[in-house]
């Protein structure tokens, strides 16, 4: 099938049929990881959807246009999440690891691994012509850290000597070496260990705050009324690279409004957050 026929289709669906096709392609994601591409046959998916083959003929004729739309099916679901505000788009290194400390505090990482990476490891072996889809949606993953490491350059975060692209396929790469790692050994340790060594990597890029960025801080905390609790992943980052520059410390806390004591609380929680198991 066609994509644009492929659209067409899925454009003339009524409610239930876009909640029938979706809860085939669950099943046929499910199934492809635990038996294959191969050893996944229509009368499995049938019994695990609820559907008749009439029903599975209509929305997907061949095996093709099912793995086709379980693949795009998916990369939707990984890319959404990782453009979500939750990383607020990678425009710093703490954003960086709170997304790797997401999947590292998450116990049964090792065993699920990735969706997408166990996916694709699986379909790569057939004869089905589906790399160029593959390949499009991990390149979509791709620029969605190339994107954000732009981004830093722009904000003077990180250096202008940085590959934003290089970059990107390293925390890609670690990611899904990692978890693979981290499947055989049964263990998340290869996984937490390999995102921090990246992301150490994209930190030697980082730059101290631009000139008067503190004063900026400051003038904008004066605006606030009363202390921050709690200072925002953008703001951390930058008090970490002040300190980091030699800036002292009570002058980075004035600038954010805080006490000193505040300060190192909030370094002391954050550093706590990244080395718990």
């Amino acid at each position: 099938m066609e994509a644009t026929t492929e659209a067409r289709v899925r454009q003339k669906l009524t409610d239930k049929g876009q909640a029938t096709r979706a809860r085939i392609l669950e099943h046929a994601a499910e199934l492809i990881y635990t038996k294959g591409v191969h050893a996944t046959n229509n009368e499995q998916l049938r019994r695990a959807a609820g559907i008749s083959g009439s029903q599975l003929n209509h929305y997907f004729p061949t095996k093709e246009s099912l793995v086709l739309a379980v693949i795009e099916w998916q990369a939707e679901r990984v890319l959404t999440f990782h453009r979500s505000e939750r990383f607020t788009h990678f425009e710093s290194l703490d954003s960086l690891r709170e997304w790797a400390g997401f999947y590292t505090a998450y116990e049964r990482s090792y065993q699920e691994g990735c969706s997408l990476g166990s996916l694709a490891s699986e379909i790569i072996k057939t004869d089905l012509d589906v790399r160029t889809e593959l390949a499009n949606a991990f390149e979509q993953w791709r620029d969605i850290f190339r994107d954000g490491l732009e981004r830093m350059q722009r904000l003077g975060r990180i250096s202008v000597e940085a590959d934003p692209t290089r970059l990107a396929y390293l925390l890609l790469s670690a990611f899904q070496g990692g978890m693979l790692l981290a499947q055989v050994a049964r263990d998340i340790a290869p996984l937490k260990d390999t995102l921090r060594a990246a992301i150490d990597y994209v930190q030697t890029f980082a730059m101290p705050p631009a000139a008067g960025a503190l004063e900026d801080l400051t003038e904008a905390q004066r605006k606030q009324p009363g202390r921050p609790r709690k200072l925002d992943p953008n703001q951390f980052a930058t008090a970490r690279a002040a300190l980091a520059a030699g800036q002292p410390v009570e002058q980075v806390a004035a600038a954010f409004g805080v006490s000193h004591a505040t300060l190192y609380r909030h370094l002391a929680e954050h550093d706590d957050e990244q080395t718990s198991p």
